[in-house]
């Protein structure tokens, strides 16, 4: 089973949703058949690198609300993150803007680690309070997870992978997204938003009862096609046979 997620690392719900997926996987019997595919997804492509704002003026000022009323909705969310383990630093994030981000995480992917390096800028972006916009940061990042952080700087120094990274926004904007994160299962199912772990189970059940159906109508079809074959000599076709 392929899951592929549509995310960006400055999304809290991107987060919530990735790890309320995971304690879904756990309770999945087939866990070890899926296949997670992170695709890269910016909320803002034209964010600024540095804000002088907090988080919660930001917001306030996008959405056209007071930074009471930010600070109570990013609380909101702070809780639900508590609610799958997770201790969001809102007050100290660093807004930027997650291009070289995303470009480092196609990098990861060649070297089979993107699953690992987006779990780490993730937790660095919403925990550990870390720019991820800054080349050295993200390169340290890289290391942390297996990579070869002088190469990773040195991608980062390049504009390597940043094709990569607009044509998972494409493929996005033919799917008609428009918000993260967004799952879509063998290229069939699509979950939006961080839906409850219960809600994922039961979707990975489904996928996965839809593949075992098709593979024992895949299996029927191909012995059908072998006895056929077997008993085509003389007067036998189309099974059966003529006196």
């Amino acid at each position: 089973m392929k899951i592929e997620i549509w995310s960006d690392f400055v999304c809290p719900f991107c987060y919530i949703g990735k790890r309320r997926l995971e304690i879904a996987l756990n309770k999945f019997e087939h866990k070890d058949k899926v296949e997670l595919v992170f695709r890269s997804f910016e909320l803002d492509p034209s964010s600024k690198k540095k804000f002088d704002e907090n988080i919660h003026e930001i917001i306030a000022k996008k959405y056209g609300i007071s930074v009471e009323q930010a600070k109570a909705s990013n609380n909101q969310i702070v809780e639900q993150a508590k609610a799958v383990g997770l201790n969001y630093n809102f007050d100290n994030l660093i807004p930027t803007n997650t291009f070289e981000a995303h470009r480092l995480s196609h990098y990861a992917k060649t070297e089979g680690k993107m699953n690992e390096l987006s779990e780490r800028l993730l937790k660095a972006y919403f925990v550990d309070s870390l720019n991820l916009s800054d080349y050295k940061v993200l390169a340290n990042l890289a290391g942390e997870v297996g990579l070869d952080s002088e190469q990773a700087l040195k991608i980062l120094e390049s504009d390597k992978y940043g094709d990569e990274v607009r044509k998972d926004e494409e493929s996005a904007s033919k799917l008609r997204i428009s918000g993260v994160p967004y799952f879509v299962f063998n290229n069939k199912y699509s979950v939006s938003g961080a839906q409850t772990a219960e809600l994922f189970l039961e979707v990975l059940e489904k996928v996965k009862k839809e593949e075992l159906s098709e593979a024992v109508k895949e299996f029927l079809s191909e012995n059908q096609e072998q006895d056929n074959s077997d008993s085509n000599s003389g007067n036998c076709s189309d099974g059966k046979c003529k006196i």
